[in-house]
């Protein structure tokens, strides 16, 4: 995942300057931002084109941000050491990171990117970003889960916030979550002698699911 990083830290690591010659360089003005000079250790984001004495050491990156339907069965990583994993619907990618997780039983809406800023934005709990799921659990559901759901309680040592929480059928909820801990929705509907037959996501913040179908996913503007 790509963070936010000061140029003085790029040139050191990925221009191997040490650290009194990328002072040096910063300082004498022979290092430029998106084409104009700097002169001082300025944060450097994704996608900065950078150059050194007149010489491209990172050129443009183009952002990429993705949501994508992960079917179920799948785990939550682009990582090929990990089996069913999610890396082949992404080959013609590069420096993908995936804002958040579904379990592997889970399926619906993820978000990905090589902007790492704007992961980080979407993962980070200060954030807030709300998350939707349609879930369907074993039997018919009483008044006590949904209240359990809307008043927050602690399950295994993890306490679990207040959340938005709506009978749609006899079985069915709808969840709207600020937090999304692992596995949170399972393990509380678990502790009230719930198991969760299928769980869907189909919104993060202002970006929903649609009418995509499993394995597909569509580029994103802003």
């Amino acid at each position: 995942m790509g963070f936010t990083k000061r140029i003085k830290y790029f040139l050191v690591h990925s221009c191997s300057l040490s650290n009194k010659e990328a002072d040096r360089a910063i300082a004498e003005g022979k290092v430029s931002i998106n084409g104009k000079a700097v002169c001082e250790n300025v944060f450097l984001e994704d996608g900065d084109e950078v150059m050194l004495d007149g010489e491209f050491v990172r050129k443009r990156k183009k952002l990429v941000y993705l949501k994508f339907y992960k079917p179920r069965g799948y785990e939550s990583t682009l990582s090929e050491n990990v089996e069913n994993n999610l890396s082949g619907f992404f080959r013609e990618f590069e420096g993908l990171s995936i804002a958040g997780r579904l379990d592997k039983d889970s399926e619906g809406l993820l978000l990905l990117s090589n902007d790492g800023k704007w992961v980080q934005k979407i993962i980070h709990p200060q954030y807030e970003k709300e998350k939707e799921y349609v879930v369907e659990v074993n039997r018919a559901v009483n008044e006590d889960l949904l209240l359990v759901f809307r008043n927050g309680i602690c399950v295994e040592d993890q306490e679990y916030q207040p959340a938005f929480c709506e009978l749609i059928s006899g079985t069915g909820l709808r969840i709207i979550l600020k937090e999304g801990k692992n596995r949170q929705i399972r393990r509380i509907c678990r502790s009230m002698d719930y198991k969760v037959i299928s769980l869907l996501r189909n919104r993060v913040d202002g970006i929903y699911l649609e009418d995509m179908k499993p394995g597909e996913y569509r580029f994103l503007i802003f």
